[in-house]
C-alpha cells in the first residue's frame, strides 16, 4: 500500500465516518432523554434514501402508506385514552388532529406531486418531511407507555421495533434496491487525492449540523429542556419539563438526522429496506465508544469505526464487517475497567 492508496482510504472511511457520526449522536441523545437504546435508527437512513428513490422515478413512496398507518394507529391509541380518562369532547378532537393533520397533510401532498416528478431539492424536502414523523410516532406507538420500564425492557422493546420497520420496509417499499443521484458530481484533485463533491457535501452538512445541534442544545429553551430531562428525569419534572415531550422531540430529532444521513449516503451505495441495520449498528459502536453520553467521543468513535472499515476493506474486504464490530470488544472492556458498575433499581 503505497500513500496515493492509504489517502484514498483515509477520506473515504473519513466520509462513511461523517454518517456513523450523526447516528451515532442521535444514539446518545436518545439514550441520554429517554433511556433508549435505539437500535432502529438505521432504518430511517434507508427510508430516507429509498423515499428519495421511488420519487425519482416518478412514483409515490410506500412512505406515504406507512406514515399514515402509523397515524392512524397513534390517533386510535389517543382516542382510547382521552375516551377513558373522560376529556371534553373538544380536547379529544384537537388531540387528534394534532396527530392526524400533518401526516395526512405531506402525505396528500406526495401523492399529488409525485407523478410530476419535481426537482431534486424538492423531493429531498418531502422525503424529509414524510420521514421525520416517523419519530414521534415510533415512540407513541412503542415506548411511551413504557417510559418507566428497565434500560433492559426499552431495549427488548428497540429489537422488536427493528424487526417491525424491517418487515414493514420490505412490505412497502419491496425488495429492490435504490441509489440516488449525487449532490454535486464535480470531482476536485488535491494533490494525488481525488475528492468527489459527495464527499465535500457530506463533510459539510455534518459539521452545519454538529454546530446547529450545539447551537439548539445551548441558546434554545426545548435544547435546554432536553438537556435537563437527560441530566435528571425526576428533576426535569419537578421543573415542569414534560418528559413525554422530549421524548418525542429526541425521536423526531433522531428521525430527521437519519433521514438526511440515508440523502447523503445513498449515492455512495445501493441501500436496500434492510440496510439500515448495519449501518446503524456502526452508528451504535460509535455511541458505545462514548459510553452512550459524550457527543465528542461518539464522533471520534464514528471516526475510528469508518477508518477501520476502509482499511479493512482493502486488506480483508470478506471479513470487513467482522473486523468492525469485533472493535466494540476492546470498547466494552475499557469502559467495564473505567466506569464504576451500578445497579438500576
Amino acid at each position: 500500500m503505497d500513500f496515493s492508496i492509504a489517502s484514498i482510504l483515509l477520506v473515504d472511511g473519513l466520509t462513511n465516518g461523517a454518517i456513523y457520526a450523526l447516528l451515532g449522536m442521535t444514539t446518545v441523545l436518545v439514550f441520554a432523554v429517554t433511556r433508549v437504546i435505539y437500535l432502529p435508527q438505521g432504518e430511517y437512513v434507508a427510508f430516507g434514501a429509498l423515499t428519495l428513490g421511488m420519487l425519482q422515478l416518478g412514483q409515490v413512496p410506500g412512505t406515504v402508506w406507512f406514515l399514515l398507518l402509523m397515524a392512524g394507529c397513534a390517533a386510535l391509541l389517543d382516542l382510547v385514552a382521552d375516551l377513558r380518562q373522560r376529556q371534553p369532547a373538544a380536547q379529544v378532537a384537537g388531540r387528534l388532529l394534532r396527530t392526524l393533520a400533518f401526516p395526512v397533510a405531506i402525505s396528500a401532498l406526495t401523492i399529488w406531486i409525485a407523478p410530476r416528478q419535481p426537482s431534486l431539492l424538492t423531493q429531498m424536502l418531502l422525503t424529509l418531511a414524510l420521514v421525520t414523523p416517523f419519530g414521534p410516532l415510533i415512540y407513541r406507538l412503542a415506548y411511551q407507555s413504557l417510559a418507566n420500564a428497565s434500560v433492559l425492557v426499552l431495549l427488548i422493546v428497540s429489537v422488536g421495533v427493528h424487526f417491525a420497520l424491517t418487515g414493514l420496509g420490505l412490505y412497502f417499499f419491496g425488495a429492490e434496491g435504490f441509489r440516488t443521484p449525487a449532490l454535486w458530481d464535480e470531482q476536485m484533485s488535491l494533490g494525488s487525492l481525488l475528492l468527489s463533491g459527495q464527499t465535500i457535501i457530506i463533510f459539510l452538512i455534518t459539521v452545519a449540523l454538529i454546530v446547529l445541534l450545539w447551537l439548539f442544545f445551548e441558546h434554545t429553551l426545548r435544547g435546554k429542556a432536553l438537556r435537563a430531562t437527560a441530566v435528571n428525569q425526576l428533576g426535569a419534572r419537578l421543573m415542569g419539563i414534560s418528559t413525554e415531550s422530549a421524548g418525542k422531540q429526541s425521536f423526531t430529532v433522531a428521525a430527521f438526522i437519519g433521514a438526511l444521513s440515508g440523502l447523503l449516503i445513498g449515492p455512495t451505495t445501493t441501500i436496500f429496506y434492510d440496510s439500515g441495520f448495519l449501518i446503524g449498528l456502526k452508528g451504535f459502536i460509535s455511541a458505545v465508544f462514548a459510553g452512550l453520553s459524550s457527543y465528542p467521543m461518539a464522533l471520534l468513535g464514528a471516526m475510528l469505526v469508518g477508518i477501520i472499515e476502509a482499511f479493512s476493506s482493502f486488506w480483508a474486504s470478506a471479513f470487513k464487517e467482522a473486523i468492525v464490530f469485533t472493535f466494540i470488544l476492546p470498547v466494552l472492556l475499557w469502559r467495564s475497567l473505567r466506569d464504576p458498575h451500578t445497579e438500576e433499581d
